[in-house]
């Protein structure tokens, strides 16, 4: 995934940071890596403090883009400071490159994870990369925890769980993935 999103963001790291003044051209593959890295550290941050059920809104809803979004919010802030400590950009400069490159790489991201036409971003492979190690058991506590609103009760017992994924392989060639798809709306 950290490929990937190294991608988006230099595909929109052309403005905010190749062409941007303020950052000397022998750090523009760095400050463009420090985006993608804070990235993923910034969705790790936020499952480990239990903040799940933000990034399902974030990947049921279309406000990636939305700077009040409290993911962009969080991720925005996380790599502007970032910036300034690693690369001594001022506050402005540093602010103005996250506050472009995160909603647009978020945006693309989302875009992608949800479509199913593009297997570029898979929904288990973005849990796989935040839960950290491996360890998925937050997400899964939160996807239990909503999965009933979005229609992951494959059993009708009140909770989602692995008897729900079961079921969901049985009724559907595209397995789990596509139950926890289904959960960020994909």
């Amino acid at each position: 995934m950290f490929e990937q999103l190294t991608q988006l963001a230099q595909q929109f790291g052309i403005d905010a940071v190749v062409k941007n003044d303020a950052i000397p051209n022998e750090q523009n593959e760095a400050v463009i890596n420090e985006a993608s890295s804070s990235i993923v550290t910034g969705l790790q941050k936020i499952v480990s403090e239990g903040n799940v059920s933000q990034l399902a809104e974030l990947f049921q809803g279309n406000n990636a883009q939305d700077k009040s979004n409290p993911v962009v919010q969080k991720l925005t802030e996380q790599l502007t400071g970032n910036l300034g400590e690693k690369f001594g950009l001022n506050s402005a400069a540093a602010s103005g490159v996250a506050a472009s490159l995160i909603p647009q790489i978020l945006n693309s991201l989302v875009g992608k994870a949800k479509d199913p036409n593009d297997s570029s971003f898979e929904i288990s492979d973005i849990i796989a990369a935040i839960s950290g190690n491996g360890d998925s058991a937050g997400i899964m506590d939160t996807i239990s925890k909503y999965g009933g609103q979005f229609g992951l009760d494959q059993n009708a017992d009140g909770k989602v769980d692995m008897n729900d994924a079961m079921e969901a392989l049985k009724k559907n060639s595209g397995g789990f993935g596509d139950t926890l798809g289904s959960l960020f709306g994909k």
